[in-house]
């Protein structure tokens, strides 16, 4: 069982920006795939919908994963195979968890040579696996921990504990 890095981010830090942009720049990553995928259907209308979705197939990986709270936590298990701790990039926010990684194969498709023998297919590929997990409730992101065992990613996170109401005093105006 390995320990993996837990980002923590607020909602207003430069941290939370570089999230955001990683995300516009995955979407774009879609977009461009799909428009591929319309160049080679001969550019017929009524089926963007269709080339969206085989581009986001194309391009991510879209993990199992579980989701229970037990003991005052909420007990994240993602099915990571293939991915080692340092792959993984895991960022907690207030609201949700999002579990970000890439895989890469060790020769693309293009990039087999004669050395290694005569190719006859390769179904390796790189995609990204990205997920964002909304938690119904709001947690401690500063005590959120993860580890990696047998190709499971859980990532345990606190419910963060609610400020007590204090008690106001009341008195009376004299008139």
């Amino acid at each position: 069982m390995s320990n993996v890095a837990v980002e923590k981010v607020s909602e207003n830090g430069n941290d939370f920006r570089s999230l955001i942009e990683e995300t516009t720049a995955l979407a774009e990553r879609i977009r461009d795939r799909a428009f591929q995928i319309f160049q080679s259907r001969g550019r017929a209308d009524g089926f963007s919908l269709d080339d969206w979705f085989k581009a986001e197939r194309d391009l991510m990986l879209v993990p199992e994963a579980d989701l229970v709270e037990k003991d005052g936590a909420h007990h994240l298990s993602v099915s990571v195979p293939g991915f080692d701790e340092k792959d993984l990039r895991i960022t907690a926010l207030p609201e949700a968890l999002i579990i970000r990684a890439d895989s890469r194969h060790e020769h693309s498709k293009h990039e087999h040579s004669k050395e290694d023998g005569n190719l006859h297919f390769c179904d390796f590929s790189e995609k990204s696996l990205f997920r964002r997990f909304d938690l119904p409730a709001r947690i401690d992101s500063d005590k959120v921990t993860a580890r990696l065992d047998k190709g499971v990613l859980r990532i345990d996170a606190p419910t963060a504990v609610k400020a007590a109401s204090k008690p106001v005093a009341v008195s009376a105006a004299a008139a």
